[in-house]
């Protein structure tokens, strides 16, 4: 493993202003909203933010903290951040981020999570933390073949622990990574003690209409409420699994283009249901900057394809772990859904936050993840 430091060239960061300042921007419908996509208003307006007050080099200060290696699994580079606890008996914890995420997204719970002491929490309760960037995402990217799917993507996070020395562990992850950390658990049953989740894609809707007899007659109305709000919302999620590479030229070319791209996941847009936690501009800039300076929006995008080949629009093998799932507001697992994959042994519901909890929620993220693993630790 060779240590690895965020630095980016100034040359890459002026052709960034200079692209953002030739914009060519398109017409919009008047009073259209959000209702036809990003609304321009809102989109100018982050640009010009982007262009003249974010600072990149804050974030590279911020990550850079953290101790960072790059190794090679599986023929892939893989980068991580290996943030180990002050505490000698912390449980290791491997969490996976999803999809248009990156590792800078977790810096606000690496504290709580390592070091609770430190931070007005049980010692009892630390973690060794291990942060990897998805193949394809940042500095893991981009990946040079196909099939970087969540069972690949799994057995590669179980060679890195092999290579840190942990036998066993947790795993935790959110959107993609909640596929993802369940997976680890089905590889290797002997050697997960729990798996986290957040944003339980895969449990959010029916993946066939036999499922919705499975459910009660409260559960059924919200899965078919998601189903709606699912279809309304998916059309990237489709270009993605089916044509990511048409999409990867322009994602790969204007900075603008790409931040729109990654945009409405970010912004709670429907004015009828907006109370979701707001998702700081600087976040979103900094995992959409990210993307941008590493070259990788389009193979970032390529992982719905990988992971449709692998059929994640079908249900999961039921998992032997014990899984804990953590829901936000916005789109919530179904419970009666995710025990059809999950042994579900801790179940949370919250009216805050929102689908990306270590920055919409994150410490509710971190106290449940406390709480889950509290009994599951050896």
């Amino acid at each position: 493993m060779a240590p690895f430091r965020v630095e980016l060239p100034d040359a890459d960061l002026d052709d960034l202003r200079d692209r953002l300042a030739r914009t060519r921007w398109p017409q919009q419908i008047p009073g259209a909203g959000w209702s036809y996509g990003v609304e321009r208003d809102h989109l100018t307006d982050l640009v010009r933010y982007w262009r003249e007050e974010y600072d990149w080099r804050r974030q590279e200060t911020r990550i850079n903290a953290y101790p960072q290696v790059t190794c090679v699994v599986d023929g892939q580079r893989i980068h991580l951040l290996h943030v180990r606890s002050p505490e000698p008996d912390a449980t290791a914890l491997i969490v996976t981020h999803g999809w248009p995420s990156t590792v800078h997204e977790y810096l606000d719970v690496i504290g709580p999570l390592t070091d609770p002491r430190a931070h007005g929490g049980d010692p009892a309760d630390a973690f060794h933390l291990v942060l990897p960037s998805v193949p394809g995402f940042a500095y893991s990217g981009p990946t040079g073949e196909a099939g970087w799917g969540s069972n690949r993507v799994a057995r590669a996070w179980l060679a890195l622990m092999d290579a840190l020395g942990y036998d066993r562990f947790g795993a935790q992850g959110g959107d993609f990574g909640s596929i993802v950390a369940p997976e680890l658990g089905r590889i290797a049953p002997d050697r997960v003690l729990g798996v986290h989740v957040d944003a339980l894609s895969n449990a959010a809707v029916p993946t066939d209409p036999s499922d919705l007899d499975r459910l009660s007659p409260a559960e059924r109305t919200r899965a078919q409420e998601q189903e709606y709000a699912w279809m309304e919302r998916s059309g990237y999620a489709t270009q993605m699994s089916t044509r990511p590479q048409t999409v990867a030229y322009a994602l790969n070319d204007s900075p603008v283009g790409q931040l729109a791209w990654n945009l409405e996941w970010y912004v709670d847009w429907d004015p009828t249901v907006s109370t979701q936690t707001p998702v700081s501009r600087d976040a979103i800039l900094t995992s959409v900057t990210a993307l941008w300076l590493t070259g990788t929006a389009g193979s970032a995008a390529r992982i719905y394809r990988e992971a449709g080949a692998e059929g994640w629009g079908e249900r999961p093998a039921p998992s032997p772990v014990p899984t804990g799932v953590l829901n936000l507001h916005g789109v919530q697992a179904i419970r009666g859904l995710a025990e059809l994959s999950h042994r579900v042994t801790h179940w949370s519901e919250h009216a805050t936050g929102g689908h990306f909890a270590a920055l919409q929620a994150p410490d509710l993220l971190v106290e449940d993840i406390r709480a889950f693993f509290r009994p599951l630790r050896p």
